[in-house]
C-alpha cells in the first residue's frame, strides 16, 4: 500500500483536532495540502482527507509513530521546488512531497523526535 500527500504550508493548529486526541497528546504542527489539512502531534501523523464535492465528507488516516520502520527526506534543489519525506511503516510506504512553503528540516525533526 502507497499513500502520497502533499503538504502546501505549515499553518494554525485548528481547534477542532481537539476531538481526535487523546489524553496527553498534544499537537505540535499543521499543514495544509490542497483541501485538506495534516496534524502532527507527540504521537502521530494525523490527515484529514476531505472527498467528494463540497468536502463535508471526511477520511481520517492516523498513524502512530511507534509504526515507523525507517524514513528519508530529501531537499529541493535549484530546479525541483519540492522536497520529500518518505516513510516506511508496517501498513505500508507514505510519501509527502513538501512545498516551499514547508521546512523540510522542521518536519524532519519532528518525526525523528517521536520516532527515535
Amino acid at each position: 500500500m502507497t499513500l502520497e500527500w502533499t503538504f502546501v504550508r505549515e499553518t494554525d493548529i485548528p481547534a477542532d483536532i481537539q476531538t481526535l486526541l487523546i489524553p496527553g497528546e498534544e499537537a505540535q504542527a499543521a499543514y495544509t495540502t490542497i483541501r485538506d489539512i495534516a496534524i502532527i502531534t507527540n504521537k502521530r501523523l494525523i490527515v484529514s482527507d476531505s472527498q467528494g464535492i463540497t468536502g463535508r465528507k471526511k477520511e481520517i488516516y492516523s498513524l502512530p509513530f511507534s509504526a515507523i520502520n525507517m524514513w528519508s527526506s530529501e531537499n529541493a534543489g535549484t530546479l525541483d521546488f519540492t522536497a520529500e519525506l518518505e516513510l516506511w511503516t508496517r501498513a505500508g510506504h507514505i510519501k509527502i512531497n513538501l512545498k516551499r512553503g514547508v521546512d523540510v528540516r522542521k518536519f524532519d525533526c519532528l518525526i525523528a523526535q517521536y520516532v527515535l
